[in-house]
């Protein structure tokens, strides 16, 4: 069963990438493991999904030793600062960093690791209240800052946008989104990579890539 929906969800990246022009092979599918189980994590994974999206840290904690290395983790949750320290040494991406305080602790438990960690800033493209992220007129601002540290590097930007049964509605902010990665491209930063741009909304996935995110 979760080798045929892997295979379904695959087929149908191949159909939206055939029709908007894009190379599928440039989308990575993250599989958001939370509440799973090892054993069906494991099937995922041999299935061929190695990007694994956890949202809580005690799972990441939890599952880190029980799978396979070349699996990828990702923390796609919302991060507190105090529970860096946990999965510094875990992680392949961090998504969703909302504070230059979280940033630099980040900065700090990657040095103390002798790493470099990969991160995504969101922002809040919605200027919805309840969801955390940079506001976009602070965006370029918090790329300098972020561009100060040496341990981190930032791959790119990331949001969520408002749930809506009818997800043409949230189409305009996918394409916002879009224009503010473009415009971000060109800022000559040392650690400022640039080639992500995910939008977290599994709904929505089709018309995320339709509109650009990978």
């Amino acid at each position: 069963m979760i080798k045929d929906n892997i295979k379904e969800i695959h087929s149908k990246i191949e159909d939206i990438c055939l029709k908007n022009n894009r190379k599928s092979n440039d989308i990575t599918i993250i599989a958001v493991s939370k509440t799973r189980a090892v054993g069906e994590i494991q099937k995922a994974v041999d299935a061929g999904l190695n990007v694994l999206g956890e949202n809580k840290v005690q799972e990441i904690m939890d599952k880190y030793d029980e799978l396979e290395r070349e699996v990828k983790w990702h923390m796609i949750g919302h991060l507190q600062t105090n529970k860096v320290k946990y999965i510094a040494d875990k992680v392949e991406l961090i998504h969703s960093v909302d504070s230059l305080k979280l940033l630099k602790e980040i900065n700090k438990r990657a040095f103390q690791n002798h790493r470099i960690i990969n991160v995504l800033i969101q922002v809040n493209v919605a200027k919805d209240e309840a969801k955390f992220g940079i506001e976009t007129d602070d965006l370029t601002g918090f790329l300098v800052e972020a561009s100060k540290l040496d341990n981190i590097k930032v791959e790119g930007l990331m949001t969520i946008v408002p749930f809506d049964i009818d997800k043409e509605n949230v189409r305009p902010y996918f394409k916002k989104m879009k224009e503010i990665f473009d415009d971000m491209k060109n800022l000559e930063l040392m650690n400022w990579k640039c080639h992500f741009h995910p939008m977290e909304q599994v709904t929505d996935y089709d018309i995320a890539i339709e509109e650009g995110s990978n």
